[in-house]
């Protein structure tokens, strides 16, 4: 009786499965589907390498902020409003504009104000890192590179006429390959879906109820058109909305602080005295 053949290992079958070599991307996409069908890459691999090729078909400016939504510092801020500003907004980078609002001169980042903070005796403009322009045609995946390579982690987009047309951060090309990042200021997955901040904002995820939402800010919003605040907001605005937008439902203000092409992630809520 002749011994049965041993069954191919792991690696001989993803190998056997990728040396039928591809013609084109929608081949290669196909046989890396069929991998994850065959349990020999899991859905977290497949959708990492699938954002991995895309990044090389897509522009700065599919996923820049634009510059409306900017959040920028003037040079002529006194160095206490800086201070509020990079607090109430969470964000680490600030473009600084000189005495022309279009006109970024550099970047300030958040850690540098701490000496400001702490009554050091310093010009704001000391304090500023060069600002990196760049045109909103560049391919992400050269981005990419350039980012790592220069380790800087926020470039200023300008249109074809030389105009600020909006930012972009390593985390906005990176969130591209590897989905949505969270950072220290985002909601953890044992969160509560209502945070009160150290500024006195409310931040909440579009994910909560509307039941919820209505008893913690004493509203009455219906259900019957949505089950969600994020839904809510999207509801009021027609669309999907982008980040940095506000509404102003019932006299609410709503942010939106994160959001992406898909759904809605963050919201920032100012609660009326009245409901205080």
């Amino acid at each position: 009786m002749e011994p049965s053949p041993s069954r191919p290992t792991l690696l001989e079958r993803l190998s056997a499965l990728l040396m039928r070599e591809p013609e084109d991307r929608e081949q290669l996409m196909a046989l890396l589907h069929s991998a994850h069908e065959r349990n020999l890459l899991d859905a977290d691999a497949l959708s990492i390498i699938e954002g991995a090729l895309s990044v090389s078909d897509m522009q700065v400016r599919d996923v820049m902020v634009p510059r409306a939504q900017m959040e920028t510092m003037s040079i002529a801020d006194p160095p206490e409003a800086m201070v509020a500003r990079a607090v109430e907004t969470a964000h680490s980078r600030f473009p600084v504009t000189g005495e022309d609002r279009d006109d970024v001169i550099g970047i300030l980042l958040a850690k540098d104000l701490l000496r400001l903070h702490a009554g050091a005796q310093v010009a704001v403009r000391e304090l500023l890192r060069p600002a990196v322009f760049i045109p909103d045609s560049k391919r992400l995946n050269v981005l990419l590179r350039e980012f790592r390579a220069s380790r800087n982690h926020m470039a200023i987009v300008v249109d074809e006429y030389g105009a600020v047309a909006g930012l972009v951060t390593i985390e906005d090309v990176l969130e591209q390959i590897v989905g949505d990042i969270e950072d220290e200021y985002d909601f953890d997955e044992a969160a509560d879906n209502i945070l009160l901040d150290q500024a006195g904002h409310y931040r909440v995820k579009a994910t909560t109820a509307i039941e919820a939402f209505n008893a913690a800010f004493a509203t009455r919003f219906a259900d019957e058109d949505y089950d969600t605040v994020g839904g809510m907001v999207i509801h009021h605005l027609g669309r999907l909305p982008k980040r940095g937008e506000v509404v102003q439902v019932d006299g609410l203000r709503i942010q939106v602080l994160r959001a992406d092409s898909r759904r809605v992630h963050t919201l920032l809520v100012d609660r009326p005295q009245a409901a205080a």
